[in-house]
């Protein structure tokens, strides 16, 4: 009975009827359809494509602040001007343009002569300071330091020692050198007190 049921179900190839699916048809078909309900729909618009823009130059950087080489104010004294230095009267005075080109000439020659000189003696001055401060926190380190916790370490032990042998050995052979000593008396009578007669040979 099973087979005859499975045999009525079963459907000939000849029913079956041939149906072509378009994907391209169904795109076109889906791109001309009315828009989703509100509901359904995004609250925010699709963007649209930007047009390419130009790379923007980047603006000029402001100039560097000058470099502060005298963070610790050391050496305030050197800021000398021409006031400091050259000043005239009200009257005489000298022309204009004297004052002027000699004011200028100061100017340009304390400023140049000091880029001449720290030119040649800049960097052997720096590694003379530098050596020497080198040399001196080596000593410093590895000399002054050691012995000084070197000395606050031995010396109370050399301290204990010496008050010992003071106490043992020195003072007792002292204090009896100053009992033997105290009882001796020196006396000088005026027989021993003659004045010495000068040579009548010497002129």
């Amino acid at each position: 009975m099973l087979n005859s049921l499975c045999t009525d179900i079963m459907i000939s190839d000849e029913c079956l009827v041939e149906c072509p699916i378009d994907d391209d048809e169904d795109e076109e078909q889906l791109a001309l359809s009315a828009p989703p309900p509100p509901e359904f729909a995004s609250k925010e618009p699709t963007p649209s494509p930007k047009p390419p823009t130009a790379p923007a130059t980047p603006a000029p950087s402001p100039p560097a602040p000058p470099v502060n080489r005298d963070p610790l104010g050391i050496n305030q004294h050197l800021k000398v001007v021409v006031s400091d230095v050259l000043a005239e009267p009200a009257f005489p005075h000298s022309i204009d343009q004297v004052w002027f080109y000699s004011v200028h000439g100061f100017e340009k020659t304390r400023v140049w002569s000091y880029r001449i000189l720290s030119l040649l003696l800049a960097i052997p001055f720096a590694l003379i300071c530098g050596i020497s401060l080198g040399l001196l926190a080596c000593l410093h380190v590895w000399f002054i330091v050691p012995l000084a916790q070197l000395s606050h370490t031995f010396l109370p032990c050399v301290r204990s020692v010496w008050i010992c042998a003071v106490n043992i050995l020195l003072a007792p052979l002292f204090t009896s050198l100053a009992l033997c000593c105290s009882h001796i008396a020196i006396l000088f009578s005026k027989n021993y007190w003659q004045p010495i007669k000068p040579d009548k040979d010497v002129v």
